[in-house]
């Protein structure tokens, strides 16, 4: 077995990121965190930096914890790299303060990422998300070595796998190892596992994020402290209010108060599922932002705009659950 990976288990989970010498200061990141799209001009594809600071300003105003750049819904992949800085640094200043951002950072190039996060951290994100390398499919040594080198620019790290996009996993040995480092202070739980969420809890500190808006309860009652939601900047006369209900009664330990927030959401179930089953994401969630009126539904290839099929089955959708006049 590798050197790296000999670490003992970790202990107890704590909700806060503590100070320790030599690594990042103290961090409190926790709450409902909206990842943002990144909206374009309709005809151009340009980002409309102006629908982008409007979108901020409105999630900040409903009460947002935190805010969440160039992930997947924010299209990270197909946009340049300096439009990857732009937009992340964009961000930062709209939000001026009134909430920390998680800027996202992966690239399946470690230079890149590594650069994209100094960009990130110059900028003055609180943190970055930073995806496992997608089509290399590293070793875990690889993989460890490549979290390392994102880290060591001494900006927080919140670690993101999703196989089922980049076709990379890490084992719990690597995630446990990396947790040691003192810059990696986070874990976003993407695959809808409780069974691995419950790992990384018992053997990390690691703050852990539900990636998935259902599974905000049951990952927040073994120790996690939130969640990175994709449902916050679509619903926004109801969701933003909501979500926060629901994480903000996990935080207080009211796990009733938290039970009935998340059956409140329940109706919201079938927008959820008209937003992924139809569209990949983030189309249908811009298609459902453009007829909020937030911002133009256009992506850029190889995305595609929402069908029409998929627009109407969103309309009716958004006009049941009362977020669009009928």
């Amino acid at each position: 077995m590798f050197e790296f990976l000999k670490i003992p288990k970790c202990g107890e989970l704590s909700i806060a990121l503590q100070t320790m010498a030599g690594s990042s200061k103290a961090l409190r990141l926790e709450g409902a965190i909206t990842a943002l799209v990144t909206p374009f001009v309709g005809h151009t594809k340009a980002i409309d930096f102006p629908a982008l600071r409007r979108i901020v300003d409105d999630q900040i105003a409903r009460g947002i914890n935190g805010l969440l750049s160039m992930g997947s819904t924010g299209e990270f992949c197909t946009v340049t790299h300096d439009e990857h800085d732009k937009v992340n640094a964009a961000v930062v200043e709209y939000s001026a303060g009134r909430v920390p951002v998680i800027a996202g950072t992966g690239s399946n190039s470690t230079i890149e990422a590594v650069r994209l996060t100094q960009a990130a951290k110059d900028a003055g994100a609180a943190a970055c998300l930073v995806a496992a390398p997608y089509y290399n499919k590293p070793s875990q040594r690889g993989m460890y070595e490549h979290f390392k080198a994102v880290q060591d620019v001494g900006l927080p790290v919140i670690l993101y796998c999703n196989a089922s996009r980049s076709g990379a996993t890490m084992t719990m040995d690597t995630v446990a190892a990396l947790a040691k480092l003192p810059h990696v202070v986070g874990w976003k739980e993407a695959t809808a596992s409780l069974a691995q969420a419950s790992d990384v809890a018992a053997r990390t500190d690691l703050a852990i994020f539900a990636g998935d808006d259902v599974l905000t309860v049951p990952i927040m009652a073994i120790g996690g402290v939130g969640v990175t939601s994709v449902l916050l900047p679509t619903c926004t006369d109801v969701a933003p209010e909501k979500v926060l209900a629901i994480t903000d009664a996990m935080r207080r330990g009211d796990y009733a108060g938290a039970r009935a927030a998340h059956f409140a959401c329940v109706r919201l179930v079938g927008l959820t599922h008209a937003l992924f089953e139809t569209e990949v994401n983030p189309q249908g969630v811009k298609k459902a932002m453009e007829l909020l009126g937030y911002c133009s539904a256009a992506c850029r290839l190889p995305l595609v705009e929402a069908s029409a099929a998929s627009a109407a089955i969103l309309t009716k959708q958004l006009q049941a659950d009362g977020l669009l006049e009928q």
